[in-house]
């Protein structure tokens, strides 16, 4: 099970690291258009949101029902990106302790 067992690590690390990726983007690309860099109306600017937010709104959703209320800060995206690491960190513990 060797070799297969470090091609589906890889896989994995590779899967969450685009996920990683897409939540940074969403991140920027949140902030440049609350403070009116990118003007949201762009249509591929729009698109572009649209598909990150409904990607990610619903892992968002349950980490922000739980933290409170921080005045207007909005933690939920570091508190995801940490989760994602943490479990993509034993998914290939346990992959890697396959092989």
């Amino acid at each position: 099970m060797g070799g297969f067992a470090y091609d589906l690590a890889w896989l994995v690390g590779a899967v969450f690291g685009a996920i990683k990726f897409g939540l940074l983007v969403y991140i920027v690309l949140g902030l440049l258009v609350s403070f009116s860099v990118v003007n949201s109306h762009n249509q591929f600017v729009a698109l572009v949101m649209g598909a990150l937010y409904r990607v990610f709104e619903p892992m968002l959703a349950p980490i922000r029902a739980i933290l409170p209320n921080m005045g207007g800060l909005d933690f939920s995206p570091v508190l995801l990106f940490i989760a994602l690491e943490f479990v993509s960190r034993i998914l290939m513990r346990v992959l890697y302790s396959l092989a």
